[in-house]
C-alpha cells in the first residue's frame, strides 16, 4: 500500500515540526514548506532528530503561483496549514503583514485545492484569539468572534474563508480553534519561554531580574504534542468538523511564573519586575474554553496538567545547555 502524503506549511515552526514527527510516526511521506529553504532556520526539525526524514521545498504562501505548483507537484492526502506571523504582540506593530499572511495564505491553499481538483484534505489553524475575552465564560464552537488583536482578526477571517469553501465548494476543510499550547520548541518572543529561559538565568547567577508585563492574564495551556494529534484526528473524521482543541482550564501568567521559579528552587517575587512598557495596546485579560466537543466527536482530551508542563519545560531548558556547553568544551578542545 503507498505511503499517506502530508504537506505541511510552517514546518518549521513549533507545532509543524512536532505534526511532521507525529506523522512521520504514522508512515506517511512528509513534505513541509519555507520561504527559502536554503536560508530557513530547521532548528526545530533537527532538535527531533527528523531534518533528513522530510522533503522541503520553497514556498511563498502569499505567491498563488508558488502554492499552486507545490500542491500540484506534491498532490497530498492531506494538507496542514500552520504557516504565518506567530506572535500576537509583533501584530500589534506589523499588523498588514501579520493579517496578510493568514487570509492570503489561506485562501492561496483553499483555491489552489479548488482550482486543480486534487482531493486533499485540508486542516487550518484557527486560534482561540478569534475569540477575544471570554472573562468567567468557556468558549466553544457556538462563540462569537470578538478578536481584540491584529493576530485574532487575521485568524478569524482565515477561518471563515475555511468555512465558506466548505460550504461553497465541498472541500474537506475545517478548523482547529486551538487554545495557548506550549512545548521546548516555543521560541524565546512568547512569554511562556520567556519565563522559562529568565527563571534558569536567574538560578545560574546570569541575571538577576526579569521584565514582564500584566501578571493577572489567564490563559488555557496545553501541552502542544498533544495539540498536533488532535490536528491529525480532525482530518480522520467523515465530516470536516470545526473544534475547539484545549485542557478546559485556565490558569494565569502569575502562576505559571510561580512554577517555573519554583522549579529552580527560587521565589519568584524576589527577581520579577513588571513593566507597563511591556503591556498590549489591547489585552485578553482571560480566556477559557469548553472542549467537550472535541472529545465526544475524536475522542481527544489533553492529558498534561499545568504544573507538568512548565516543569517538562524548564527541564529541557536546563538540559539544551547541558548539550550545549557540552559541544562547547568539545570543540574548545579541538
Amino acid at each position: 500500500m503507498a505511503k499517506k502524503t502530508a504537506l505541511v506549511f510552517g514546518i518549521s515552526g513549533q507545532d509543524g515540526s512536532l505534526l511532521a514527527k507525529l506523522l512521520l510516526h504514522k508512515g506517511y511521506l512528509v513534505f513541509g514548506t519555507a520561504r527559502d529553504c536554503d536560508l530557513a532556520n530547521f532548528a526545530r526539525l533537527k532538535r527531533l532528530s527528523i531534518f533528513d526524514q522530510v522533503v522541503l521545498r520553497s514556498t511563498s504562501l502569499t505567491d498563488f503561483r508558488s502554492v499552486a505548483q507545490v500542491i500540484s507537484e506534491v498532490r497530498p492526502d492531506e494538507i496542514y496549514n500552520l504557516a504565518g506571523q506567530s506572535s500576537v504582540g509583533l501584530s500589534f506593530d506589523q499588523p498588514v503583514e501579520t493579517i496578510d499572511s493568514f487570509v492570503n495564505g489561506t485562501i492561496n491553499i483553499l483555491e489552489a485545492v479548488r482550482l486543480l481538483g486534487v482531493q486533499s484534505r485540508f486542516y487550518n489553524a484557527s486560534s482561540s484569539e478569534c475569540f477575544g475575552d471570554t472573562g468567567d465564560q468557556r468558549a466553544d464552537e457556538e462563540t462569537p468572534f470578538r478578536p481584540c488583536s491584529p493576530y485574532g482578526v487575521g485568524k478569524a477571517a482565515a477561518h471563515w474563508l475555511v468555512s465558506n469553501y466548505r460550504d461553497a465548494y465541498g472541500v474537506f476543510a475545517c478548523s482547529g480553534i486551538l487554545f495557548n499550547h506550549e512545548s521546548p520548541l516555543r521560541p524565546a518572543r512568547f512569554v511562556t519561554q520567556k519565563i522559562v529561559q529568565g527563571a534558569v538565568d536567574i538560578a545560574e547567577g546570569k541575571t538577576r531580574t526579569l521584565e514582564l508585563g500584566n501578571l493577572g492574564i489567564k490563559r488555557d495551556w496545553g501541552w502542544a504534542p498533544e495539540y498536533v494529534d488532535a490536528m491529525w484526528r480532525m482530518l480522520h473524521l467523515e465530516v470536516p468538523t470545526d473544534l475547539v482543541i484545549a485542557t478546559g482550564h485556565s490558569h494565569s501568567l502569575q502562576e505559571f511564573v510561580e512554577c517555573a521559579f519554583g522549579e529552580v528552587g527560587l521565589n519568584w517575587r524576589e527577581h520579577i519586575s513588571t513593566q507597563s512598557r511591556l503591556y498590549r495596546p489591547l489585552e485578553i485579560q482571560s480566556n477559557g474554553a469548553s472542549p467537550q466537543k472535541a472529545f465526544s466527536i475524536l475522542g481527544w482530551a489533553a492529558s498534561t496538567d499545568f504544573p507538568t508542563i512548565v516543569k517538562r519545560m524548564i527541564a529541557a531548558e536546563i538540559d539544551q545547555r547541558r548539550q550545549s556547553q557540552t559541544t562547547s568544551d568539545v570543540l574548545a578542545d579541538i
